[in-house]
């Protein structure tokens, strides 16, 4: 309700009153209300003490709120307390940090107007010396101009003596009369205007110096030499040509620089730009004008970038991927480089006819125990001093049929083959290899006999051999050195290396040790310990620690070289044999190492050449054509395969080994191997084997203890060998296991059909005579009609009168029904068989 209504205020006294209350449409109603008295709380004399300092409000009964009791009092007392010592503190902290702050500000506004300070005079002392020289350097011009001037006026004395008298006066009047105190005042006037741009900037100053000189000079730009802002020489040289030009009447066309760009098979359209010198945004537009939409980072083909740069004006030099092998093409060696080199002997025969044992019988050593089963199994390289001092170096080449190409390279890279025939043996298989391998590699021969101590051998015989294949030894009237040898006894080896060094001497074998290195790959291997090492046998240059080479697929640094004797070395020079550490993968054995410049030319190559071979294996895998691919699934069906993974101690071994598995095999069955490889074996092999369902085969190494774990889970075997004989004879007997067994039939007996009867529930009936062997009910029968086999199964019934019987001899009477057939005729004859299944081996 408003206060104008005429109604008085509403007041209560005591205890209770009544209200009216009015509401809209005349309602009204009377209301009862009732005031509380307020509590009054006394407080203790200690609790107005306390809060009587601080808030007398509190502490006075009459000003504290009501309903708060003296410990409620006292602990809101303690956190007053509490709240304004903290907020005191505070205040005391921010004011020490602002007035640190203020310090702070103090200081490096101290520093600040020092620094300035020091900056100012020493730029003041620099603009001194400046002006200094520019003064100095005024004054030289001006007096080299004086000089000039006196020079000009004798020469126009002597030249005209009568008129030099008026001429001097009229000169001298004239400089007398102002012109040269005027030229005094400007030399003054511009002196001081240059003092002024200096002092003040940018204006005339900055104008007539060209732009080299922009704003004042500051002390960084002094110290510097002012190189951070000034334009180079090159750029102020350009400019003067182009004002030059302009000057002249027109500015001449820049003449067009014509480039020798190297294209590749594929190139990016910026590197494209980037060969050519050009804007990248030129070559985009080309190439939109030429119907082709690319941006920069797209690539495009050679014909396409050729006629691009024929239209840039520039010449084309097409290159290949192949191009990077050029780094390391070969450059003819002068006559006056080749200094002489220890001569390559390999020795090479048939298996067991005394080669190591020769080998060992000139070294002094024993090889022969360190291989297994006495057989060679890794080309050894080794170097010997003879009695003379003539250093040879020696290749011992596997003797087996296994080793074919382990034998081929051995031929390669050697000088002189030394050709070991058994004299108790004479010429054999391999003896015959060797020899094809020594004349297809154009390698002279020297024959050595050995076992000559023995009793049966026959000398004669061996030589007389060695005819039928086109070897004719000196002691035959031929030009092929033959040595009587033993390698038990020590008999004829002196010859042996004299008829070595007569026969390097005839070759004059020279090489260039002062070049780059390059050499053939003997062996390879990963070792444990010290990763993959590769036999090397240099050929040509120097092999030095540090040096970065490539070989086949893979490339390194020389970590170290290891001679023959286990020996570290530094460096090895042409015909030594080394062991080179620092591969980053073990490569082929007969690849070539040549050492390269850089490591990039060494990645590069190597990459090019492993993405060549994956090509190569891939283009060899795939059929061409639709009927070449389901001519080769078809006769994958007919043929059966036993896939192993094999894993050697050497990259000889294993490449061996592979051959020898892949020529076991027929028709009808045939050894695939899925992988092979160096080193230990691992999980992965194991991982590989599980998913072929094969075995893992190791030659010379062991699997680790992981791998073997995982063997054991897995239920996959891995087998063991030393020899590789032993090897080969285990996959030809289990190849031979899924053959399908040969079924051989066997007659026992035949028939004459005398009568057929027909008898119900069974049909047809034969009533037979048993004319020749016996019948019986399990074997299998045959149906002859006019001696034509009409049909082939099996017999349902054989009875002797009424009883079903097993078997029934010749000359008695029987009772035969066939199994599903009724076509049968009195005359007939029944021939009678069993069949019997034969294993087969390869």
């Amino acid at each position: 309700m408003s206060d104008n209504d005429g109604k008085k205020p509403l007041g209560l006294r005591g205890g209770s009153g009544n209200v009216k209350q009015s509401f809209s449409h005349g309602r009204t109603k009377n209301v009862v209300v009732e005031t509380k008295r307020k509590r009054v709380v006394v407080p203790k004399p200690g609790a107005a003490k306390t809060g009587g300092a601080s808030s007398p409000a509190l502490g006075d009964p009459k000003k504290r709120p009501a309903g708060i009791s003296d410990a409620e009092l006292e602990r809101r007392m303690k956190a007053l307390a509490l709240a304004k010592a903290r907020e005191a503190e505070e205040a005391a902290q921010r004011a020490a940090e602002e007035k640190a702050r203020e310090e702070e500000r103090e200081r490096r506004r101290a520093e600040a107007e020092a620094k300035e300070r020091e900056e100012r005079e020493r730029e003041e002392a620099l603009k001194a010396k400046a002006e200094e020289e520019e003064r100095k350097k005024r004054e030289a011009e001006e007096a080299a101009k004086r000089a000039a001037e006196e020079k000009k006026k004798a020469a126009a004395a002597k030249a005209a003596p009568a008129a030099a008298p008026a001429q001097a006066d009229d000169r001298g009047g004239a400089r007398n009369a102002g012109p040269a105190p005027s030229g005094a005042r400007k030399t003054d006037n511009r002196r001081d205007d240059n003092r002024d741009d200096n002092k003040g900037g940018k204006g005339k100053g900055a104008g007539r110096d060209g732009g080299r000189r922009s704003g004042k000079l500051s002390l960084n730009d002094a110290l510097s030499g002012g190189d951070g802002r000034q334009r180079s020489m090159a750029s102020m040289k350009r400019k003067q040509e182009k004002a030059r030009q302009k000057a002249m009447g027109g500015q001449q066309q820049r003449e067009k620089v014509v480039r020798d760009v190297q294209l590749p098979e594929a190139i990016t359209v910026a590197e494209l730009a980037n060969r050519m010198a050009e804007r990248v945004a030129d070559v985009v537009k080309a190439l939109m004008q030429n119907g082709i939409m690319a941006t920069q980072n797209q690539t495009i083909d050679q014909d396409t970038a050729e006629l691009i740069i024929e239209e840039f004006g520039h010449r084309v030099q097409r290159v290949s991927d192949a191009d990077v092998e050029q780094a390391i093409e070969q450059v003819e060696d002068k006559a006056e480089d080749l200094e002489s080199r220890p001569p390559v002997i390999t020795i090479m025969g048939h298996v067991d006819h005394g080669k190591t044992s020769l080998l060992d019988a000139i070294r002094k050593a024993n090889v022969v125990s360190g291989e297994a089963g006495g057989i060679t199994q890794h080309i050894g390289a080794y170097q010997v001093t003879t009695e003379s001092g003539a250093v040879l170096s020696f290749l011992d080449t596997p003797g087996h049929a296994a080793f074919t190409s382990m034998r081929a390279r051995g031929a390669h890279v050697t000088d002189i083959v030394v050709l070991v025939v058994a004299a108790d043996d004479a010429v054999m298989p391999q003896t015959i290899e060797a020899i094809h391998h020594a004349k297809a590699a154009g390698v002279p021969m020297i024959v050595a006999i050995n076992k000559c101590d023995k009793p049966e051998a026959n000398i004669d015989k061996v030589r007389t051999d060695l005819l039928m294949h086109e070897v004719i030894v000196e002691k035959m009237s031929g030009d092929v050195q033959d040595v009587e040898v033993s390698a038990k006894t020590g008999k004829g080896l002196d010859e042996l290396l004299e008829a070595i060094a007569l026969q390097a001497e005839i070759l004059e074998l020279k090489a260039n040790p002062n070049r780059a290195a390059q050499g053939a790959v003997i062996e390879a291997q990963l070792d444990v310990g010290r990763g993959p090492v590769a036999t090397v046998l240099v050929q040509n240059g120097t092999l030095k620690r540090g040096d970065i080479f490539v070989v086949g697929e893979q490339w390194g640094k020389v970590r170290a070289l290891i001679n023959d004797q286990g020996d570290r070395v530094d460096e090895a020079g042409p015909s030594v044999p080394v062991e080179v550490l620092g591969l980053n993968g073990t490569p082929e054995a007969g690849d070539v190492l040549n050492v390269t410049e850089t490591e990039a030319q060494a990645r590069e190559i190597a990459e090019y050449r492993a993405h060549a071979a994956k090509e190569k294996r891939a283009a060899a895998g795939a059929a061409t054509t639709l009927e070449q691919l389901m001519a080769k699934a078809k006769e994958d069906e007919n043929v059966s395969e036993l896939p192993v993974v094999v894993k050697a101690d050497v990259q000889g071994s294993a490449e061996a080994i592979v051959q020898a598995l892949e020529k076991v095999g027929n028709d009808e069955v045939r050894v695939r191997v899925i992988h092979y490889g160096v080193g230990a074996i691992t999980e992965t092999d194991v991982g590989l084997a599980e998913a072929s369902g094969t075995p893992v085969i190791g030659f010379n190494v062991r699997a680790n203890a992981p791998a073997r774990n995982s063997a054991n889970q897995k239920g996959v075997e891995i087998r063991y060998y030393s020899v590789i004989y032993d090897l080969v004879d285990d996959i030809k007997a289990a190849a031979s296991g899924l053959l399908s067994a040969e079924i051989r039939e066997n007659f026992i007996g035949y028939a004459n059909i005398k009568e057929v009867f027909k008898v119900s529930n069974v049909g047809k009936v034969a009533g037979c005579l048993v004319t020749e062997g016996v019948a019986r009910r399990s074997a299998g029968v045959r149906l002859l009609r006019d001696n034509v086999v009409i049909h082939e199964g099996t017999l349902k019934t054989l009875k002797r009168f009424k009883d079903e019987v097993a078997e029934v001899q010749s000359g008695q009477e029987c009772g035969m029904a066939f199994e599903n057939y009724d076509d049968i005729r009195p005359g007939d004859v029944i021939e009678i068989f069993e069949r019997e299944e034969i294993e087969r081996s390869l």
